[in-house]
């Protein structure tokens, strides 16, 4: 493994972030040693915004969310990497942490925080929203992002354990119901195609039993409920989330577009 110097590599994925990209920024300029912004192709002011805090910015056509961001890590030219999508911000206290654990070197292997999620302009802790801990400090080439479109997660090599960090990853999820509905029928067919890629048999069961989990898991077993109407908004999404991925890997094996 070739040696790399010592320092923090932030990078990011976008593609028409305008509205996001310059908070996010902000919140790293102070822990980053670069920052690294790969895009596909915005036809908004994403770049100029990225050009305004000297950012090293790099487009590639989409090709999925996993490969993005291994692209975007491996362009990384210091020893370590700290990914985050361009709707997300260090907290204050998340990015003390993370300077003070690089006054030590940053020793482990990688690091774990907690994503806090804003929906609508409400903070969730329940429902499995909260604590959400996301691995996104690592060493470089010790590990690689893997799962399954559009749902992604690193995953260090070798076994290897990671800290967790104290401080929140804010995350400003969705501003309107309706901004859920158009992801939530956007990513449950990319899903419902990696499925079908992967072999998946369609199931006329499968949606309807999927959709009621889904449900009862976020509402009532994770504690959604004590987040008042935007808790049970989130369950319902949830439930049709799972509703549409495998209803649409159905009309997939009938030959159907989705």
């Amino acid at each position: 493994m070739p040696e790399l110097a010592y320092g923090l590599s932030v990078v990011i994925i976008t593609f028409n972030e305008e509205r996001n990209i310059g908070d996010c920024l902000a919140s790293v300029k102070e822990v980053a040693d670069e920052i690294i912004v790969v895009d596909s192709l915005s036809t908004d002011s994403t770049k100029s915004i990225c050009n305004s805090y000297n950012v090293r910015w790099v487009e590639n056509p989409f090709p999925g969310h996993i490969e993005q961001k291994n692209l975007a890590a491996s362009l990384a030219l210091f020893s370590h990497v700290l990914s985050l999508d361009a709707d997300e911000r260090l907290s204050d206290y998340l990015r003390k942490t993370i300077l003070q654990e690089k006054k030590t070197g940053l020793p482990a292997a990688g690091y774990t925080m907690n994503r806090y999620n804003n929906y609508c302009g409400q903070w969730i802790r329940h429902g499995g929203w909260y604590p959400e801990r996301k691995l996104r400090l690592w060493k470089k080439d010790y590990g690689k992002w893997e799962g399954d479109n559009p749902h992604d997660k690193f995953v260090l090599f070798n076994g290897e354990k990671p800290l967790h960090l104290k401080g929140d990853l804010l995350h400003y999820s969705f501003r309107s119901f309706s901004e859920h509905v158009v992801q939530m029928n956007k990513f449950s067919s990319i899903a419902a195609k990696t499925l079908f890629i992967k072999g998946r048999k369609p199931s006329v069961i499968k949606p309807f039993l999927s959709a009621f989990w889904a449900f009862f898991n976020s509402y009532f077993f994770r504690l959604g409920f004590l987040d008042g109407i935007y808790g049970y908004v989130i369950a319902s999404n949830n439930a049709m989330y799972a509703f549409f991925k495998y209803a649409k890997l159905n009309e997939l094996h009938k030959g159907k577009n989705i």
